[in-house]
């Protein structure tokens, strides 16, 4: 070390002091501490650290002083571990400021920074990408010149993609939403016989889009409200950054699948003519028009509670998975059992119920479940005991990953949580303004 003197150094990391001689930092683990000992000037000494005190040969760094006691028990040890209550990302931070990469932690933190930094890419990359924070409402002002039409664009898709970011974004969502819920009451009317047309129309001839349809009121609603999403999913489309991704977005997939069913039948009314045998069956029709009812899902864009329902299924897809096999195993198994006990066996009284293990497995699933529809039960001694042992086993089994999802979602409700506050504190202050 040609820079400073006196046989030892000082490293004060957070207020915490760690004397080392020079020899030391020469060949240290950490490569910022070693890059003091090619140190020539103290210009040099403040590119590595933050401040240095030449009378007392101290130098200092501004790091967590915590997460450098673990990553010194790593150079003495050789065992590198995560800091009890610090998030793993910021103590990944600290490794990478200290030269330390993730194959040096040991593999039981590797699993964990993996899954840690999965679940924030997953979280990122369906709702906007990690270097958008410096886009975000804190870094407006620093834009490079020219950007004005960037800037529109990007107003304008926070407007219609994060209800909370803007007064204009909250009064289009509460909009929308009321565009959902009189969409899904005339729906739901619709099927109602005091809203059915006087003269007594069949099924058929009401699922057509005909002209005189569209002139009811119930018709006028629905083309409204098929006007609106259209035209908000028009607009959205256009402002989206990567209009493949936008494609690939499931609420996106949704919205498409609500929409198309209408003009769908529409263009069927208008190619095929009233009385084709398509538009008689109205099999179709009933079954496109029926497919509004995604609409509800739409509203899983303006409350936080769907969307945590949305991102946890999304993440814990190996626990749903997991969860599955659990059921299918067991009423595979309570299956062949119960159609073995109650129809197989020559016992005297056959069960017409459990004539074939298919028609066994709609029992087990509503008996592993505590559902009890009571339409079919065993009768025979063995069966009744096979059905309390199958009850108690799907207790059990459905309970096992219900921890891992639980704490998932609470995970993920906490994450759109502070999302959400992050757009409402630019939104308090565009009110202000």
């Amino acid at each position: 070390m040609n820079f400073g003197r006196g046989p030892s150094v000082v490293l004060n990391v957070g207020g915490t002091r760690y004397s080392f001689s020079r020899e030391v930092l020469k060949d240290f683990p950490l490569r910022r501490v070693s890059r003091l000992h090619g140190c020539l000037s103290e210009q040099d000494v403040l590119e590595v650290c933050d401040d240095y005190d030449r009378e007392r040969n101290e130098y200092f760094f501004d790091r967590h002083s915590e997460a450098f006691g673990f990553i010194m028990l790593y150079v003495r040890h050789g065992h590198l571990r995560f800091v009890p209550h610090m998030c793993e990302l910021s103590f990944y931070n600290e490794m990478i400021y200290w030269g330390l990469e993730g194959s040096h932690l040991d593999y039981c933190c590797q699993r964990r920074l993996d899954d840690r930094m999965s679940e924030t890419c997953t979280y990122y990359s369906a709702e906007e990408p990690p270097g958008e924070a410096a886009s975000g409402p804190e870094g407006k002002g620093r834009r490079p010149p020219g950007a004005e039409g960037g800037k529109w664009l990007e107003r304008m898709r926070r407007t219609f993609e994060e209800p909370t970011s803007s007064v204009a974004a909250q009064v289009l969502a509460t909009v929308s939403i009321l565009f959902v819920i009189v969409s899904m009451v005339v729906l739901c009317a619709s099927t109602l016989p005091e809203w059915r047309a006087p003269e007594n129309r069949s099924m058929e001839e009401q699922s057509r889009y005909t002209a005189e349809s569209v002139r009811e009121p119930s018709g006028i609603i629905e083309a409204i409200c098929i006007g609106w999403f259209t035209a908000e999913c028009i607009v959205r489309f256009i402002v989206s950054k990567n209009k493949c991704e936008f494609v690939r977005r499931p609420l996106n997939i949704i919205d498409l699948l609500a929409i198309t069913p209408y003009y769908i039948s529409v263009l069927m009314t208008v190619f095929t003519g009233e009385n084709s045998q398509l538009q008689r069956a109205g099999v179709t029709l009933r079954v496109l028009r029926m497919m509004r009812i995604f609409w509800v899902i739409k509203l899983a864009r303006h409350f936080i509670g769907l969307q945590t329902l949305g991102l946890t299924l999304k993440r814990c897809y190996r626990e749903m998975v997991m969860l599955l096999v659990f059921i299918c195993v067991a009423m595979a198994i309570f299956s062949a059992l119960s159609q073995l006990l109650e129809n197989g066996l020559d016992l005297g009284t056959k069960n017409k119920d459990y004539a074939s293990i298919p028609a066994a497995c709609w029992w087990v699933i509503i008996s592993m479940t505590t559902v009890g529809y009571g339409d079919m039960c065993p009768i025979t001694v063995p069966g009744r005991i096979l059905g309390g042992i199958c009850v108690v086993s799907g207790i059990v089994l459905l309970a096992l990953p219900i921890t891992f999802i639980y704490h998932s979602f609470v995970q993920c409700y906490h994450e759109l949580k502070f999302r959400s506050a992050r757009y409402s504190r630019s939104l308090s202050a565009e009110f202000l303004n």
